[in-house]
């Protein structure tokens, strides 16, 4: 029989700094001849110190965990990935790498409460593919069950024909591979918590704020049809590397459209910024920079909700 899971946390205003290799080498580039060693560990510490205390919660990746888990503010959830790099997909299958270093049982021993999977997903993709991918998700969320630990699971669409996720092609069918994609994994099946998804429409092409091909409405539509997949699963949504600005008004766009998301999860979009400032300046720019504009920028996200 599995333990008692915590209740899903809302709002859930979230950072995540669980980025790895891509992380690490943008931040060897920044500092160039100052690069050290520590330097990634040394940037998501610091963003665990800033950050934290503003946070409700905080996403932390397998590798570093154990290690930053200390330098959290009291006040703030811990929430750590079970991969063991986001960027290290190794088949062509995108069927993510597990971490060798953590087990689901761990969790509890860590202090941890909350799980965040992340997995590329093709709706209209290989049936089998998407079975193996199923099976997986579906393990995890009985290891999770068993050990009465949440379960935030991150469907990252793709397309198997349109593969330029930037493309106007992919922008057209993107509202509907995150529809289904929330509607699988909403399943009572896979044991899934809180769903952690994409921003359904691509503000590059909606007029207001890009090139227009789609219009307010349009997009305001695609929101609530998106949202509607989850059913009774809480909804958080993640910045998934787009301009701070963008996902504010992402944020606001679905307030406006009436979805009553249980918060957002967002890394890039808050922080990418200091990584240029911990090249400029080392340690105590960078330390600046997040207790300054980090929080600011944190602070906007929760009042666009």
């Amino acid at each position: 029989m599995g333990q008692q899971k915590p209740a899903p946390q809302s709002p859930m205003y979230g950072v995540a700094v669980d980025q790895g290799s891509g992380l690490q080498a943008a931040i060897a580039e920044a500092r160039g001849p100052d690069a050290r060693d520590t330097d990634l560990f040394d940037f998501k510490k610091a963003v665990v110190e800033c950050l934290s205390p503003e946070a409700s919660v905080l996403l932390v990746d397998a590798e570093y965990g154990r290690r930053l888990l200390p330098h959290y503010d009291p006040a703030c959830e811990k929430l750590l990935a079970y991969e063991a790099d986001v960027y290290r997909i190794v088949t062509s299958e995108r069927i993510t790498v597990l971490p060798d270093n953590l087990s689901v049982a761990d969790y509890a021993e860590l202090g941890v409460r909350r799980l965040k999977f992340f997995l590329y997903y093709a709706p209209r993709g290989s049936a089998e593919t998407n079975e193996k991918k199923h099976a997986l998700v579906r393990d995890i969320g009985r290891q999770c069950a068993d050990h009465g630990i949440e379960f935030l699971f991150e469907p990252i669409v793709y397309d198997e024909e349109v593969t330029d996720s930037a493309s106007l092609a992919f922008a057209r069918l993107k509202p509907d591979l995150v529809r289904e994609a929330t509607a699988v994994y909403a399943d009572p099946d896979f044991g899934v918590d809180v769903l952690k998804v994409e921003i359904p429409v691509n503000l590059a092409f909606v007029d207001g704020y890009g090139s227009g091909e789609f219009d307010r409405g349009w997009a305001l539509e695609r929101f609530r049809e998106a949202a509607d997949a989850a059913g009774p699963i809480s909804l958080v949504y993640l910045s998934a590397g787009v301009s701070f600005d963008w996902f504010e008004q992402s944020l606001k766009l679905a307030r406006e459209a009436g979805v009553d998301a249980a918060g957002f999860m967002c890394g890039r979009a808050i922080w990418s910024d200091a990584v240029t400032e911990f090249g400029k300046g080392g340690h105590r720019r960078l330390t600046e920079w997040l207790m300054g504009e980090g929080r600011r920028r944190l602070q906007r996200l929760k009042a666009a909700l």
